[in-house]
């Protein structure tokens, strides 16, 4: 018996951006903040705190690293996506995610994406939705419908 999930804090880095420009990342604390509220136990394993300056990594770092972390999410339980624009890395994450029946929980005001849509297990279209979300219990629910080897608490 595992005590405590595994769950994958993945979101938008540079999505469209050019050069080594990236996207705000404070949404990452934000999501750990919550999870943390209703799953004390868990491991959460967030990509960018343990490479804060990938974009400056060259291609065969930044190809060990890519690799590496979806095989740690292949091991997770969830993933938690924020999206709030298309990226290239979530939707590979979304697709391992989905092949391997774990809980993709994605905050996102793309509601009509075919990627977001079929995917996901549930939407939120922003931030304090998504807190409603885990609050309400229903992330528990489907953790451990998929899990429920794992002990939380």
């Amino acid at each position: 018996m595992c005590k405590g999930y595994r769950i994958f804090i993945a979101g938008i880095i540079q999505g469209s951006k050019q050069g080594l420009d990236v996207h705000d990342q404070t949404y990452r604390y934000s999501i750990k903040n919550i999870l943390k509220e209703k799953f004390p136990n868990s491991t959460l394993f967030c990509p960018v705190e343990n490479h804060p300056n990938s974009t400056l990594y060259d291609d065969k770092k930044a190809k060990t690293v890519f690799f590496k972390h979806l095989d740690i999410l292949r091991q997770s339980h969830g993933l938690i996506v924020y999206l709030p624009e298309a990226s290239l890395g979530c939707g590979i994450e979304m697709w391992e995610s989905y092949q391997r029946k774990m809980v993709t929980v994605t905050i996102s005001s793309m509601i009509t994406n075919w990627v977001v849509r079929l995917l996901s297990d549930k939407v939120c279209e922003t931030m304090d939705g998504f807190r409603d979300f885990i609050e309400s219990g229903e992330m528990g629910k489907l953790l451990y419908s998929r899990f429920p080897e794992v002990k939380e608490g």
